[in-house]
């Protein structure tokens, strides 16, 4: 734009000079010509870009994971003086690189525009244009601006795949889980006299004492144990020299594997819990339903400061009624081995998802080597792209 209006005020310049050192009308007109144009020009511009708007609308605010998306995109102006096409500048996120729009009607103050993507990752975010830009038909003014609204937020929701049901400790689906928790000696819910063949471990022989009769322990039927699921948030393990690129794929297969226990784990009407931390910490259980797991995983933002470690010692407190203990993530140290070690020892199966592109590394067999020793169920999962 700078180079055309030096060209045109060097052109017009030349003309001026020319018709007022030779009295020549012709130079003289086209010089005036050059000047109307300019001015015209410039007040297209001033008038389009107070009253152009960009609206920009999805067919479907939720999707899976792989779907087509299709917005379409309104420009509208009242300018008085034809504009040349509107430019939007397509704002980027993880499904849409930055693109730009050509409207190519010129002059028609409204037109639409279908713009098409795939969502290609998991994620929360608000594709549309970012900014716009109005220029004059000759080409000689342009202005950008930002659209007043965000537009609709789109949220890409993980897919599940099939995965194999979980068992519990000592293999009998928690039936051996929930005698020892109906044998806590800190939980009994009441209190009853002695009947023949109750094991002496139930006898309260304090109580039995101060009512002067044998009294037993009763003890609330648990329910079935519950599968825990800890899901790894931290910034994923990108391998050595792998494109960034390929962190998307990374997250979605983390978000994906979490997803597809937890829906097999409901489709076999078993207890499961998932504590998510980060921006928006929360712990999910299976009676919330599947459409709130799928939309709380989607805004992860794998952003979680908190060593997953701590994560782990944390849940670690709880884990008398846990039956199965499921560990998704993208790397595997030696103190996060420990510790899926020392939960193992603590009673309930444990199975690791292991989220990688290289899982024939050297350094990560050692690893999965001593967990296997330990007797932790161990999975590779191979992201897509």
């Amino acid at each position: 734009m700078k180079s055309t209006l030096t060209t045109l005020a060097v052109s017009f310049g030349f003309l001026l000079l020319c018709a007022l050192s030779m009295g020549n009308r012709m130079y003289l007109l086209l010089s005036l010509l050059m000047a109307i144009a300019w001015g015209l020009a410039y007040a297209s511009v001033r008038m389009a870009e107070k009253s152009v708007q960009v609206d920009h609308g999805l067919n479907n605010t939720r999707v899976n994971r792989g779907d087509t998306v299709a917005m379409e995109v309104s420009v509208s102006h009242r300018s008085l003086l034809p504009i040349a096409p509107v430019k939007l500048k397509m704002r980027a996120t993880s499904n849409t690189p930055a693109g730009t729009i050509h409207l190519t009607e010129l002059g028609r103050r409204t037109q639409k525009v279908a713009y098409r993507f795939t969502a290609d990752h998991v994620g929360a975010m608000y594709p549309g244009v970012e900014s716009f830009t109005v220029s004059d038909v000759f080409g000689l003014f342009q202005k950008e601006h930002i659209p007043k609204h965000l537009g609709n937020e789109l949220l890409v929701l993980p897919v599940p795949f099939d995965v194999e049901p979980l068992s519990f400790a000592a293999g009998d689906m928690g039936v051996e889980t929930m005698k020892r928790a109906m044998e806590d000696p800190s939980s009994p819910s009441d209190f009853r006299g002695y009947q023949p063949g109750d094991p002496l471990k139930r006898i309260h022989w304090k109580m039995s004492a101060r009512k002067r009769e044998i009294m037993i322990r009763q003890f609330e039927e648990p329910a079935l144990p519950d599968a825990l699921v800890l899901l790894d948030t931290s910034p994923p393990n990108l391998p050595e020299g792998m494109p960034s690129a390929k962190l998307g794929f990374l997250q979605d297969a983390v978000l994906e594997t979490a997803a597809s226990v937890v829906s097999c784990q409901i489709s076999h009407e078993n207890p499961v819990r998932l504590p998510l931390v980060g921006d928006r910490p929360m712990e999910y259980h299976g009676t919330m339903g599947m459409p709130i797991l799928l939309e709380e995983l989607a805004r992860c933002t794998f952003n979680e400061t908190e060593k997953f470690e701590r994560v782990i010692l944390m849940q670690m407190n709880d884990l008398r009624k846990t039956g199965a203990v499921v560990i998704v993530t993208t790397r595997l140290g030696s103190v996060l081995v420990d510790l899926i070690g020392r939960m193992k020892r603590m009673g309930p199966n444990v199975r690791l998802y292991l989220v990688t592109f290289q899982p024939k590394d050297p350094g990560l067999q050692v690893s999965v080597g001593r967990l296997q020793q330990m007797g932790v169920e161990v999975n590779f999962v191979s992201p897509q792209g």
